[in-house]
């Protein structure tokens, strides 16, 4: 009788740990992949940021002072 409850009781924890992640577990696993992929959508942001910077002329001031002079000896 004693293998009998032991197989029972084995067959019963095997089948509860293979139902799979508790809600708990489902929802944390949910939110850390919306924080990664808000996280990763900022990354792509600051990237295009940096590259539009870098495509801008290097002293965007210059063609303004250069423009000013420019109407300033028209004068």
């Amino acid at each position: 009788m004693k293998k009998v409850l032991s197989i029972v009781a084995a067959s019963a924890m095997l089948a509860i740990v293979a139902c799979g992640p508790s809600a708990e577990e489902k929802k944390k696993a949910e939110e850390k992949r919306i924080q990664d992929s808000i996280e990763a959508a900022q990354r792509n942001a600051d990237s295009l940021a940096a590259l539009e910077q870098s495509m801008l002329p290097a002293d965007s001031t210059a063609t303004v002072d250069t423009a000013a002079a420019a109407t300033e000896a028209a004068h």
